[in-house]
């Protein structure tokens, strides 16, 4: 086994988020932190660039007045879209010995509702899209004192303006106030309460603390380096642990600047327009880019082209000369020119599409981890990598495999100072995944010989056979998404008459990317020409992991915010058609 080192990176510690913003502002004072748009009118934006500098004003300012309010050890509810707005708050509320409760943008009304009532928060900063929700919320709810809203100039009606808290701020910080920097911060004690994905009756508070996450930070800046050069896209909904620790706080703590994205459909507008040259993303992004740019390729007959120029480019990189950036820069200009290196986690991503990238001379870093553990546990470094791998755990994080069968695959167990408090107010889930500060994940997984860590799937997601068998899903689903027409696709158990199990593949295919292949046909010709496609897939597999029915379809599956597909649901809708 070759000996795997996560410290490849000398960083500066924290303990707190004070700390960190402490120490970016020394450092970085004048960098660009955040870059974003406002709109000022019909077809008239400005983009708008705050500097270290003026965001430790702000947050100290925001703070100061959110002490004069008394909500010094208080829940401050935050939700809203990916904004400068947002990320003051987060460390206006943390800063001033207060617990943010981040929640998820996309909820519906009641579950709101039933998370703002389960978290007891004492305030909320919500940006105006959520104003009739709130002011529903505001003739039930006599628990809520206060109401921020991000967008109003001024106070309306009892509910008060973001703007005018920091003005105040700002005035009375003039006046002399202290009561921001007199705060003394509990590194370990809760600061950050998150709801995991899932209905309200089923979503778990995850208690973190300020020690968690900034550890988790320490464990990034070691394995993979941003640079104060950078510019990220903030593009997955910064509730998230991962697009917060990642993109927010270690971005904060690179002295990177961040840009806000516009939204999904605009990803390759604003990759271009910020010149990103960090993306923290998920796989089904990455991969949906990749093949618009093969089918470029593809269309202007370049394919054999670049194959023998990736073959060069490659086989130079062996002497320590790097062309790949400039043989490609054709490709790189249409993701604007500047990206570098892609983060991504949340699900396995095909060893071609990241072969891909990195022959365009665009490094990928895969990591994994769980809002259970701030998040991460574990992460490729920039030197060390092995496609399909989820990578290594950083220097102060350890893994073992408990339960392992003789196939060497066992239950994830991590522990280490990014795992969580606990589940709040939920001492019977807590105990169940927490043992000894040993965190239970859930998550099946097995070491290659040469130590990295590999995930197989859900230990709830196993699909066990009448046999005993067990099939991973995401084993099999891997292999029909390589086809190129598959957008993506769920493994389903169904019972037969018999009470034996068979395996079927929901698949969702691209309209435009099937007739490429087959030509214009019905649903069910092309239902026909996949089955191929599928037997083919077959004979590869075992006898008892083989696919018996198919369904197709163009609806994409349902998704959290994250972009990761409620399996469960979906199944549910499958066998109840």
């Amino acid at each position: 086994m070759k000996k795997l080192n996560s410290e490849i990176y000398k960083a500066d510690e924290i303990k707190n988020f004070k700390e960190l913003i402490e120490r970016s502002t020394e450092k970085y004072a004048d960098n660009v932190a955040y870059k974003f748009k406002r709109n000022l009118g019909k077809k008239n934006e400005t983009i708008v660039e705050k500097t270290y500098k003026e965001i430790k004003e702000e947050v100290e300012a925001l703070g100061t007045t959110l002490l004069n309010m008394g909500l010094e050890n208080k829940k401050i509810a935050l939700i809203g879209n990916n904004r400068y707005e947002w990320c003051v708050s987060y460390f206006g509320i943390t800063t001033s010995n207060m617990v943010v409760v981040p929640l998820d943008k996309m909820l519906p009304e009641n579950e709101i509702k039933s998370l703002i009532e389960r978290s007891k928060v004492d305030a909320v900063i919500y940006e105006d899209k959520y104003s009739e929700i709130f002011n529903n919320i505001k003739e039930e709810n006599n628990s809520l004192k206060y109401y921020i809203n991000m967008d109003l100039e001024q106070d309306k009606n009892d509910i008060l303006s973001f703007r005018t808290l920091i003005e105040k701020g700002k005035q009375a910080i003039q006046n002399g106030d202290k009561k921001y920097n007199s705060i003394k911060i509990n590194n370990e004690k809760m600061s950050i309460l998150i709801f995991t994905s899932g209905t309200t009756n089923t979503a778990k508070g995850v208690m973190l603390s300020q020690k968690n996450i900034t550890s988790n930070i320490m464990g990034m800046a070691k394995m993979s380096k941003m640079y104060e050069s950078d510019v990220l896209l903030s593009f997955l909904p910064l509730h998230h642990t991962f697009e917060c620790t990642i993109t927010f706080l270690y971005g904060f703590y690179s002295g990177a600047t961040i840009a806000f994205c516009d939204g999904l459909k605009y990803i390759a507008k604003n990759l271009q327009e910020y010149k990103i040259s960090v993306f923290v993303t998920v796989p089904l992004v990455l991969e949906t880019i990749y093949k618009k740019i093969q089918k470029g390729i593809k269309e202007q007959g370049k394919e054999k082209l670049v194959n023998t120029m990736s073959k060069i480019a490659n086989f130079l990189l062996k002497f320590h000369i790097d062309i790949r950036r400039k043989i490609f820069k054709s490709v790189l200009d249409q993701l604007g020119g500047n990206l570098r290196i892609a983060y991504f986690g949340a699900a396995a991503m095909d060893k071609n599409v990241i072969d891909g990238y990195n022959n365009f001379g665009i490094d990928t870093v895969q990591g994994y981890g769980l809002t259970e553990t701030s998040p991460l546990v574990a992460a490729e470094t920039d030197k060390q990598k092995c496609p399909g791998s989820v990578g290594m755990a950083p220097f102060n994080v350890k893994i073992k495999l408990e339960d392992v069968d003789e196939k060497g695959i066992g239950e994830i167990v991590t522990k280490g100072p990014n795992v969580m408090l606990g589940y709040y107010e939920d001492e019977t889930a807590t105990n169940e995944v927490l043992e000894d500060g040993w965190l239970h994940t859930g998550d099946l997984g097995y070491f290659n010989k040469d130590g990295y860590l590999f995930i197989t799937g859900r230990k709830k997601e196993v699909i066990v056979l009448k046999n005993g068998e067990n099939v991973f899903p995401s084993d099999i689903e891997f292999l029909v998404n390589k086809l190129q027409y598959v957008q993506e696709s769920i493994l389903f158990p169904r019972e037969n008459a018999k009470g034996e199990i068979a395996l079927g593949i929901k698949i969702v295919y691209d309209e435009d990317e099937i007739k490429v292949h087959f030509g214009e046909k019905t649903k069910e010709e092309y239902k026909e020409l996949i089955w191929e496609d599928i037997k083919e897939i077959n004979k590869n597999l075992s006898q008892f992991k083989r696919i018996k029915e198919l369904i197709i379809t163009t609806e994409e599956l349902e998704k959290t915010t994250t972009k990761k597909v409620k399996r469960f649901k979906e199944i549910e809708k499958i066998l109840n058609v």
